[in-house]
């Protein structure tokens, strides 16, 4: 069964500031780098059999160490990116709730809702994640491992998408935090394409039996 290890970017300064990024482009801080390499060495062992990723800088930055490790070179997709936000990009979360208060709790509940007035919903992030996501799957083999080098919101709705949750559900999934991962392992039907074995994590999953491997009474 193939895997996909989505994970989020290493810390930048603008997060350590508490700024909505968005697509607009910021590099790692040296914490940011140090996460990176940290969560590379683990990472590796896996191993993945492809690497896509954001075209932004901070998630490039994030894969290089990863890079470096497996010799694997990531192909870039577009489709990767933060979600668009408008006019709430590159502003605090204080000075975000002060003047865009009703709204952004609004965005937060409502996957319809355009962040910053002009920019994606959750719904058009989580279109493009998938389709990118898609186009890596392609690469690997059947028991190969995908590594997806993304960022928080966008990864948060393309895992609600790929586990066949509801929209309006997708907030049930927690806030990623910088340099985690989520591992995803294809299921077989009946039931939803893929089961989420690890998430927001910064250790790699266990060897378990799957479902159906034991009797109801010894799981």
């Amino acid at each position: 069964m193939r895997r996909i290890a989505i994970w989020r970017h290493g810390r930048t300064s603008w997060n350590a500031e508490h700024r909505f990024q968005g697509q607009t482009d910021i590099e790692l801080d040296e914490i940011g780098v140090a996460q990176a390499r940290r969560a590379a060495a683990m990472l590796a062992s896996l191993p993945p059999s492809a690497i896509i990723c954001s075209d932004l800088s901070r998630t490039q930055q994030t894969a290089a160490p990863l890079v470096e490790l497996t010799g694997i070179e990531p192909t870039l997709d577009e489709g990767l990116r933060e979600t668009y936000a408008g006019e709430w990009e590159g502003k605090t979360r204080p000075v975000l709730l002060e003047e865009y208060g009703d709204a952004l709790h609004q965005w937060s509940a409502d996957p319809h809702m355009r962040a910053g007035v002009v920019g994606e919903t959750r719904l058009e992030v989580a279109d493009r994640m998938v389709a990118a996501v898609d186009r890596g799957l392609a690469m690997i083999p059947e028991d190969g491992v995908l590594v997806v080098v993304t960022h928080g919101g966008a990864a948060r709705a393309g895992i609600g998408r790929l586990l066949g949750l509801p929209p309006e559900h997708w907030a049930a999934l927690g806030v990623l935090t910088n340099c985690s991962w989520s591992v995803l392992l294809e299921n077989s039907p009946p039931g939803p394409a893929w089961r989420l074995q690890e998430y927001n994590a910064g250790s790699l999953p266990e060897s378990v039996p799957v479902d159906g491997v034991w009797p109801a009474d010894d799981r």
